[in-house]
């Protein structure tokens, strides 16, 4: 995979590049903003080296350090406006980048009122984990991956007796390293920095690339299946044995609603939803003892309490004490394939050293982006790998209100709404709150000068928003280049669009009636309103014109599903119903991918199950 470096830049695109940031937020240079900026870009897989330098040659070549703030201001807002999605793309990149680095500093938080990092936690539990160092290693099962699938295939499959080796590309972590650092935990932990986007730049994808995946570093909503879903699906999703594995999830992993205590967003949100006689009910969420206070809102960074029970404090520690070996910083590349069945997995160390592992058995949990992109290098050619990529697309509305709110703080998702659930044949979507650290605002919030984009980040602690996450129905596909590039193909289909023109009048009228002061849209235009009589009206038709093309409108994908599905043929689906790929045997597929159509709910406890049912059932084939 091509990742931008920035490191050969010439003198002329380093004063570019500093022009540019200091055009963003000025007083950056001085910072040490630019530096930043380049490393975000060497660890983005959504740019490369040549891009970052292409880009900087072009703006070198057009003086842009040379004019005047006012006219350089105007240049980055023509491109924010462009017809060329190409343009806004890079747009929003430079701006998340030069905006997400300036207030990670302590003295810019401190101005716009944010409390900055939590610290270390005053007294972290050891680390239960034993790992074990990068090298050739024979096993039953390799499990690649460590998040929500392969935690519970590791933990059922040793349980069981078999030998189980976990390949993780990420680093181990455990409390004492979630300081709860905005910055420092994208860059950690999480795959690209958290900078990584879809081809055309509209829709960024988050994942998590450390001991646990996404489980560490979730919000901790723990929904069960839904029965229409299951009904749906079909197959192994209508017998009790999926029932039992739901069941034998949620135990291990403490799904409750014990622990609900709402923040002030999620009061807000509440009070909104009432006052519309719209329905509210308690969030499902994988916690024991968790403080719903102030830690709770930095759970996007890692828990540092112990109380998320992702799969690092659950079954990946099961899957230790039953002895199965756990390796780090190691990526897979290569599903080794002998006469038609997986045999091994070549693998690289961070280092650049090779590691082989044997085995009679691979899983792949890698997550919908990563494991079709191995699948695909590993041979396979089902037309179904890579193809019908599910992102549940996230946008937000805004609000600004005269009570303090401070949305970085408090239960990270205590209440959602279905009250738009089921708009047309069980698509629709679900109204949920999180926590809103400046990063957060920066994604959702537009940039038309430097000055109104720092008053508006400056409101921080009196903003609440409500995120919008679409069922979709449209899909796009993971690809990898003649060049070894993964590209991730995507765009809003019409229907969809209209869920999202629905839930943006429905999170509007929640803010509303809530009280809000000032509503805002996640436009890269500014489109806000202060509530009277027809403003929304206007607002509404104010977003129809702008619309929802890339680079339009900030959407984020927490969710990735269904890129190496699960079905009943090869025809339709690039795995059988047990996980098993149509194209090689003893290889199995147990994350994200397997799902036959998106969700429309969290999808941890589906990913989960789906791995415990199937690698029960590889563990008694085995054994």
């Amino acid at each position: 995979m091509a990742r931008g470096s920035g490191s050969h830049l010439s003198r002329s695109q380093r004063r570019t590049l500093d022009a540019i940031c200091d055009t963003f937020a000025p007083g950056s240079v001085e910072l040490g903003v630019p530096d930043q900026v380049v490393e975000l870009a060497r660890l983005n897989p959504s740019v490369s080296d040549g891009e970052l330098r292409a880009l900087l040659a072009f703006f070198t070549l057009r003086s842009f350090a040379r004019r005047p703030r006012a006219r350089r201001e105007r240049v980055l807002v023509a491109w924010c406006d462009s017809r060329l999605a190409a343009r806004r793309a890079a747009f929003q990149a430079l701006r998340k980048g030069v905006l997400l680095s300036f207030y990670s500093h302590e003295h810019q938080q401190q101005r716009i009122g944010y409390p900055g990092k939590l610290g270390p936690p005053p007294t972290p539990r050891e680390p239960r984990i034993t790992i074990t160092q990068a090298r050739d290693l024979d096993c039953d099962v390799c499990v690649v991956g460590s998040g929500a699938g392969g935690g519970v295939a590791a933990a059922v499959l040793a349980q069981a007796g078999l030998d189980v080796v976990v390949l993780e590309a990420g680093p181990a972590v455990s409390e004492a390293d979630f300081v709860g650092d905005e910055l420092d935990a994208y860059r950690r932990f999480y795959w690209g920095a958290a900078a990584a986007t879809t081809a055309d730049g509209g829709i960024g994808l988050l994942t998590g690339e450390c001991l646990g995946g996404t489980t560490t570093v979730n919000w901790t909503t723990a929904f069960r299946t839904p029965d229409a879903l299951r009904r749906e699906w079909g197959g192994p999703f209508l017998d009790e044995g999926f029932t039992r594995s739901l069941d034998a999830v949620c135990e291990r992993s403490g799904v409750s609603t014990d622990y609900n205590t709402p923040s002030t967003r999620d009061a807000i949100m509440r009070r909104g939803l009432e006052s519309l006689g719209w329905h509210v009910a308690p969030m499902p969420r994988n916690v024991r003892a968790c403080d719903q206070g102030t830690v709770c809102g930095y759970c996007g960074f890692g828990c540092q309490l112990g109380a998320k029970q992702s799969t690092l404090v659950t079954w990946l520690e099961d899957a230790h004490a039953a002895g199965a070996r756990i390796v780090v910083e190691v990526r897979a590349e290569r599903v080794r394939v002998e006469h038609g069945r997986a045999t091994g997995v070549d693998a690289r160390t961070r280092r650049g050293e090779p590691v082989s592992v044997r085995a009679r058995a691979i899983v792949v949990a890698c997550g919908a982006l990563r494991t079709p992109e191995l699948l695909l290098r590993s041979g396979l050619r089902n037309a179904n790998v890579g193809r019908h990529l599910h992102l549940h697309p996230v946008t937000g509305v805004s609000a600004l209100f005269d009570e303090e709110v401070r949305p970085w703080a408090g239960t990270t998702q205590a209440l959602y709404s279905d009250e738009h659930a089921d708009l047309e044949g069980g698509y629709g979507l679900k109204y949920e709150t999180g926590p809103i650290h400046p990063g957060v605002l920066i994604v959702f919030s537009p940039w038309r000068g430097a000055a109104a984009s720092d008053s508006l980040i400056a409101e921080l602690p009196r903003l609440s928003g409500v995120g919008i996450l679409v069922r979709d129905r449209g899909s796009g596909e993971v690809r990898v280049s003649r060049r070894g590039r993964l590209t991730v193909r995507y765009r809003l289909a019409e229907d969809d669009v209209r869920r999202v023109r629905v839930g943006v009048e429905g999170a509007a009228r929640i803010l509303e009636a809530a009280g809000a002061k000032r509503v805002y849209s996640a436009h890269a235009r500014t489109l806000s309103y202060e509530p009277g009589p027809g403003r929304r009206d206007r607002f509404l038709a104010e977003v129809d014109r702008e619309g929802f093309e890339p680079g339009r409108c900030g959407f984020f994908s927490f969710h990735h599903l269904g890129s190496a599905r699960l079905g009943a043929s090869p025809r339709e689906s690039a795995c059988s119903w047990d996980g098993e790929t149509w194209d090689v045997r003893g290889l199995y597929v147990m994350d994200g991918s397997s799902f036959p159509s998106a969700s429309g709910v969290n999808p941890m406890i589906t990913i989960e199950a789906i791995a415990h049912l199937n690698a029960s059932r590889l563990a008694a084939a085995m054994t």
